[in-house]
């Protein structure tokens, strides 16, 4: 790494660092309910003490930093990165201020920046590993429709996780770097520095956020983390032809499922809408299950985390060990479906 690139990490880490401390010490001396999460009794709380939503404001003033350096330092100018992730920051900040939006009110505004950016940005997918998919986003108002729709499932997927110490952070950082090592072995100069950046920024929120939560994400940390994810994952499919698609899909594999398995489930078995939340997911339901073994306490919710990654990081090491291997990955990607559902349906009959 060059020494300018040294020079900049090193300061990203200093003054990311103090910039997140200082910013929770101001928010704690004023006392303010401005960005507090302390709603106790939503269904998805799963914390005793008021907790600042800071981790999207944080992680995006330092992105900002990032794209500015990259641009005047390397003539990089990531502007999907820019859109995005201005956009959906802003969003989920709306509801980190708690300004009360319906939840469908909401989904139609996701649909409609994913649209607009889209479009601008001419975000697409090569291929899909799939003949007839490939068939079908050749086709614009299709490729349109399945890239707005790829976008839901990780942004949401990643909100939906947010909630236990670490849990995101450690999920997206374990993305990040997967991403980062095929890039650098595939000399993807321009990604290789935005997702070590990013992997970063992902540090040191995770110093705030685990195993001690002293920060949250928030929905726009959530939304924000969701965006990088599926637009590197994206970008990294496009440059690196030889990897198979369904790789990235195992990578996504637990972000995608569990919004597509909620949805389902809510709309079927709970029968409510699939757009209100509530405490039945995994992560939840392992968090119930081992405080109804004794094995943590109620403020070790980070336990859960710790148990998910590293089942989830097990699970994909045959993705990334044959990751050029289409046949393998597309049915090891929906035997990895097959063992969420079996894991989630033994965890809800020991809880229940």
């Amino acid at each position: 790494m060059e020494l300018n690139n040294i020079i900049f990490s090193l300061f990203l880490i200093f003054f990311g660092y103090f910039f997140s401390k200082y910013l929770l010490l101001i928010f704690k001396k004023s006392k303010t309910n401005l960005l507090a999460d302390n709603q106790f009794q939503k269904p998805q709380a799963f914390h005793e003490n008021s907790t600042y939503r800071l981790g999207g404001i944080i992680i995006f003033s330092l992105l900002i930093l990032v794209f500015l350096y990259l641009y005047f330092s390397r003539n990089i100018f990531p502007s999907e990165y820019v859109s995005f992730c201005t956009l959906f920051f802003l969003l989920g900040l709306v509801d980190d201020l708690k300004i009360s939006m319906a939840p469908k009110f909401r989904l139609l505004i996701m649909i409609a920046f994913l649209i607009t950016l889209v479009i601008s940005n001419e975000i697409y997918i090569k291929k899909t590993g799939l003949e007839f998919l490939d068939n079908l986003v050749a086709i614009d108002i299709f490729s349109l429709m399945f890239m707005c729709l790829c976008f839901l499932f990780i942004i949401n997927g990643s909100n939906l996780i947010d909630g236990f110490n670490g849990l995101l952070g450690i999920h997206s950082l374990i993305i990040f770097i997967v991403l980062f090592v095929i890039n650098l072995i595939n000399e993807n100069n321009n990604l290789i520095y935005i997702l070590f950046y990013v992997s970063l920024l992902t540090l040191i929120f995770l110093k705030f956020n685990f195993p001690k939560a002293q920060i949250f994400l928030g929905d726009s940390g959530a939304y924000l983390i969701g965006i990088l994810i599926a637009i590197s994952v994206i970008k990294t499919s496009n440059l690196n032809p030889s990897i198979s698609p369904f790789f990235y899909c195992i990578l996504l594999f637990y972000l995608f499922f569990e919004v597509f398995f909620s949805f389902f489930r809510k709309l079927f078995v709970v029968r409510q809408s699939p757009l209100l939340p509530d405490n039945q997911h995994l992560h939840m339901s392992l968090y119930k299950l081992l405080l109804k073994k004794n094995k943590i306490k109620l403020s070790s919710n980070y336990t859960v985390s710790i148990c998910i990654n590293l089942i989830y990081l097990s699970l994909i090491i045959p993705g990334i060990i044959f990751m050029n291997n289409g046949l393998f990955c597309r049915y090891y990607f929906f035997s990895l479906l097959i063992i969420y559902i079996y894991f989630y349906k033994m965890l809800y009959k020991k809880v229940k």
